[in-house]
């Protein structure tokens, strides 16, 4: 795991099957996360190698998953992997920005669909 905001890296055995950001915590070091359920972007790496199941990361778009994005707190180690923490706004906004890039909402204003 490359750390990049700490410029560390941290290297951890964990057991195919368990969850990632839980099996650091377990070994002594905690990673950033916020909702631990796959909902939210605070906890996004970059997959540099290897693969990691994370069918229940919800916060992530088949799109962003397929360009080797992942959420630690819901993915689970399946072999040998290499990743780097990514800016949790940059990921929010690869994954949300095209449905809020129009600007602000005003109140009294019909919705396009209207």
């Amino acid at each position: 795991m490359h750390w990049r905001q700490q410029g560390r890296t941290i290297r951890h055995q964990v057991p195919e099957g368990s969850y990632i950001l839980r099996s650091f915590e377990e070994q002594g070091d905690p990673l950033p996360f916020n909702c631990r359920n796959g909902c939210c972007t605070a906890c996004a790496v970059r997959v540099l190698s290897g693969t990691i199941d994370q069918r229940e990361a919800l916060g992530l778009s088949r799109e962003l998953r397929d360009r080797g994005y992942g959420l630690l707190c819901v993915a689970r180690a399946t072999g040998p992997l290499e990743v780097e923490t990514q800016d949790e706004d940059k990921v929010y906004e690869l994954q949300f920005g095209r449905h809020f890039g129009r600007g602000r909402i005003r109140p009294g204003l019909p919705l396009d669909d209207e």
